[in-house]
């Protein structure tokens, strides 16, 4: 999220928000497919109230909504909340440490659950204009999240790192 350039600052909620791996987790699991806090809390491992905790959060600062309800198995009210996709639209740069620091334990909670097996890593160090490249990998990745959602293609996940090679 630090290599925006044409996105508003977020709000000092919006960032609160954006600051918990566990929320910035929550926003990509609901990306294609609605969850429920129950269905949040058994992917996370997480007490549902804790879970539920997370929910408010993200639905207070815009960046889950809540659904209809629909009932469970049991006939029990439950309410599926889906991603807006509104972490993508934010200039994070003045809560970067905060923000950042979400982001990476976030990356590192999901490749323990994938498994270290099932990433594709890749190293390098290069030679080139720090401003430019995070300006290309910046219009990359709006293109990329530009694109509609398919179910026929399989989604993937990028965390991607930018820092001095010294």
């Amino acid at each position: 999220m630090a290599l925006s350039s044409g996105r508003r600052p977020a709000t000092s909620d919006e960032a609160a928000a954006l600051s918990s791996d566990l929320r910035l987790r929550m926003i990509r699991m609901t990306f294609e497919r609605p969850l429920t806090n129950k269905e949040l809390a058994q992917r996370l491992g997480k007490d549902p109230a804790t879970t539920l905790h997370h929910v408010r959060k993200l639905v207070a600062a815009g960046f889950l909504e809540a659904l209809p309800a629909r009932a469970g198995n049991r006939g029990a009210k439950e309410i599926p909340y889906r991603s807006t996709r509104l972490s993508w639209q934010l200039d994070n740069s003045e809560n970067v440490v905060a923000v950042g620091e979400a982001m990476l334990h976030a990356f590192l909670g999901e490749v323990a659950d994938t498994g270290l097996e099932n990433v594709d890593q890749s190293r390098l160090v290069v030679t080139v204009d720090p401003e430019e490249l995070k300006q290309r990998l910046a219009s990359l990745m709006e293109e990329l999240a530009a694109q509609p959602v398919r179910p026929e293609v399989p989604r993937v996940a990028i965390y991607l790192a930018v820092y001095p090679g010294d």
